[in-house]
């Protein structure tokens, strides 16, 4: 893979302007990961309270855990498949059109769950439609970002792609603050006690969800599909040139072990500090909810800060540096955090802890975006990325079971730390086995990248 500039700007130190086509491209992905997170968090936040509205009366507390869980993991199961779909699509007919289709199916289903009726008028077949609802919505979802991300890539200079990528997944944290705030101002303005959040205070985050991806799709319209994607009806199926042996099948490998490290930590590291902040620790959910906000505040600066870092570092030596802090630093404040904690005491200590917790676990996921893409020819490209970035979430979403298992050797509230530890030790592996990327040329097919 060559290393060298593609733009005769760069050897100049002339600075590259981003072009119309980037910015459209670049906006377009940035939303793509917005409607994606934002769905991603809906279940946890604004559906979790109403629950209850398509169970039936006295259900026992196991199976009540159990069907929302379901209905949390169901859409992540999902992804994958919209990943290879979509991601082949993307390679075969263009990054447009496959994510216009996605975020088109996302919407009407979405729009489907915000209609739906209760246990009351359904009985069981009212969870059963929501779990089913969001299992297609995570395949229109995996493919959104599958398709649009790649796009903005190709489009985008290769010496600022690094910082263009964390730009784009601002997406994920500004998501997760609208949720949160939205499912906040629900609560209060519709309580849950005297039945109408269950009834349709939830229903409004879906509203929005419904008009952030119309929103989406109106604005996508617009963008151009970037010239070096060339439609072969010709060429085997990209999906089948992916997993062939040869480079890209090396490529794919490389990216899923990395990208099974990232996911492993930020679950274990991240995915749980609000539970444990409230359950444990017993801290209000309103103090939770606002620290958290603060935490993914303070994220959107790191992202920028770590983009600018690897446009001057290389991919590879900042995602194997992260890779350490996750398997030494957070562990240990971990710990510091767990071995510290007074329930109802010390509050502000345990916050800021908290923080940098979910701060360092976080920040790389910032250059991912530019790194995976990089990693493919154009040809596998969006297959590359959707199918190494979605399948490798799989088995890191069934943490709470590895949790459960740990307890029998550990207490349960240390049962992170060595998954934390694992995770960021396969980020290190992963980062390490792959080649220094900055500043390939995404313009190169396989054939060409084989000759440098």
């Amino acid at each position: 893979m060559t290393n060298q500039p593609t733009n005769p700007r760069q050897s100049t130190g002339e600075k590259d302007e981003l072009s119309p086509q980037a910015r459209g491209g670049i906006r377009g992905a940035f939303y793509g990961y917005f409607v994606d997170f934002y769905d991603i968090y809906l279940p946890t936040m604004a559906l979790a309270p109403a629950m209850v509205y398509f169970e039936p009366e006295h259900l026992d507390t196991v199976t009540s855990s159990t069907i929302y869980y379901i209905t949390l993991a169901i859409t992540l199961l999902g992804r994958p498949l919209g990943a290879s779909i979509f991601g082949n699509m993307a390679d075969s007919i263009g990054r447009k059109p496959a994510t216009m289709v996605a975020v088109g199916g996302s919407t009407v289903i979405t729009f489907l769950m915000m209609l739906m009726p209760g246990y009351a008028l359904l009985g069981w077949f009212a969870i059963i439609g929501l779990i089913l609802l969001r299992f297609v919505n995570g395949i229109f979802l995996g493919g959104i970002y599958t398709a649009a991300v790649p796009l903005a890539m190709e489009y985008a200079p290769p010496e600022k792609r690094a910082r263009v990528s964390t730009r784009i997944m601002l997406g994920y944290p500004l998501a997760f603050i609208v949720v949160s705030l939205l499912t906040t101002v629900m609560l209060r303005v519709t309580p849950v006690e005297d039945g109408s959040y269950l009834e349709w205070g939830w229903r409004a985050p879906f509203v929005l969800s419904v008009i952030f991806q119309v929103a989406f799709l109106l604005y996508y319209r617009r963008v151009e599909e970037p010239p070096m994607v060339k439609r072969n009806k010709d060429r085997p199926s990209p999906l089948k040139e992916l997993v062939a042996r040869g480079p890209n099948r090396r490529g794919l490998l490389q990216v899923f072990l990395l990208m099974s490290g990232m996911w492993l930590s930020l679950q274990t590291a991240v995915s749980m500090m609000p539970g444990f902040l409230t359950g444990v620790l017993e801290f209000p959910d309103m103090s939770v909810t606002v620290a958290t906000v603060v935490f993914f505040t303070v994220l959107m600066g790191t992202y920028l800060g770590v983009g600018r870092l690897t446009d001057a570092w290389g991919r590879r030596p900042v995602l194997a540096l992260f890779g350490v802090l996750t398997a030494t630093v957070v562990p240990a404040l971990y710990w510091l955090l767990i071995y510290t904690a007074d329930p109802g005491e010390g509050v502000i200590a345990t916050l800021v802890l908290a923080g940098i917790v979910v701060v360092v676990a976080n920040t790389p996921w910032g250059i991912l975006s530019a790194y995976i893409p990089e990693r493919f020819p154009v040809e596998v490209r969006a297959s590359g990325f959707g199918v190494g970035y979605t399948f490798a979430v799989i088995i890191p979403s069934l943490y709470s079971f590895f949790l459960v298992w740990l307890s029998h050797l550990m207490p349960y509230e240390y049962t992170q730390i060595p998954l934390v530890v694992l995770g960021g030790a396969l980020a290190v592996v992963g980062a390490l086995m792959g080649p220094e990327t900055k500043g390939a040329d995404l313009a190169a097919t396989r054939t060409q990248r084989s000759q440098h």
